[in-house]
């Protein structure tokens, strides 16, 4: 078998996704939606499955309730390329409702992503192989147990020779203190952090991205990469002193839940095979249009 050059790790759950909605109804309301899919998700989830729409090998280590859907979830996935972890209790659930124009809400209930823990994935992460090995951290702030000891995970996964790369989310308790000095601490642990526009906005406390890339980007003695996705404006990559800018195609979006994951398996993809961080930032950004505007998903490059 093929080496498997990407592990990832983190948050997988269901996902029911409804939509679209023009406007939230009032309570007591009923409203008929026109579309509904239930699949596998999780920041996690997407990434995995968007690494084997594009038929990379990898290892999805993740966890897993004990009720019928875990079981569901479970079956979701590539088993040659999947790892489960039991864990008494429900999986976890997310309705994601669709807004006109692609953005969405989210509504997550706990479930088995509030006990996983960091011993838990550690048990069955494999050093890496020879060759550039991508190790991805993502969905922590939905995992407090992974939240709090995230800064162990990245050194424990270095320490075995993994490239770190990571993408927490956005907190379910917004930008305090707390999560922009925990995100800060992983940003300058981490080899190489995936976030949005507005996560860098939130970290930074600032309105304006520019304000926020001039105090997260690394320094220029650094190898540590920072990405950037901006959705349909594309994505910045920047590494010591130098900046990418990457445009995306105009596409018609059918909705946009999981479009980061899949511009993070892409671009983990491309560097795994040696290409450059041009190279990764544009696989990316061409995967994640290709994902928001095909139902079902395809993962074209």
């Amino acid at each position: 078998m093929e080496a498997e050059h990407i592990l990832v790790l983190g948050n997988v759950n269901v996902d029911l996704v409804m939509g679209e909605v023009d406007g939230w109804p009032a309570v007591g309301t009923e409203v008929i939606l026109p579309r509904s899919e239930m699949r596998a998700g999780g920041s996690a989830g997407n990434t995995a499955l968007a690494l084997a729409g594009l038929r990379v090998p990898h290892r999805l280590v993740a966890s897993v309730g004990t009720d019928m859907m875990g079981d569901w979830l479970a079956g979701c996935f590539d088993d040659a390329y999947s790892t489960w972890i039991a864990m008494d209790g429900a999986t976890t659930l997310t309705v994601g409702i669709v807004h006109r124009g692609g953005d969405r809400a989210f509504f997550t209930t706990t479930g088995h992503l509030a006990v996983a823990g960091v011993e838990d994935l550690l048990a069955h992460v494999p050093g890496a192989p020879a060759g550039n090995a991508y190790a991805i951290i993502s969905g922590g702030f939905l995992m407090p147990e992974i939240e709090r000891e995230t800064s162990a995970l990245i050194a424990a996964l270095q320490a075995r020779g993994w490239t770190v790369a990571i993408d927490p989310g956005w907190p379910p308790a917004g930008w305090t203190v707390q999560t922009r000095d925990r995100m800060r601490t992983w940003l300058a642990e981490a080899d190489i952090a995936l976030i949005n526009a507005e996560e860098a906005k939130g970290i930074a406390a600032t309105d304006t991205l520019d304000a926020a890339i001039a105090l997260l980007r690394p320094d220029s003695a650094s190898d540590r990469i920072l990405v950037v996705k901006s959705g349909a404006e594309g994505a910045l990559v920047m590494q010591r002193d130098e900046t990418i800018a990457v445009e995306a195609p105009t596409v018609e979006v059918i909705d946009t839940v999981g479009a980061g994951d899949t511009f993070n398996a892409c671009f983990l993809s491309v560097l795994a095979r040696g290409g450059s961080l041009r190279e990764a930032g544009e696989g990316g950004v061409r995967a994640a249009s290709s994902a928001i505007s095909t139902f079902p998903r395809r993962y074209d490059l």
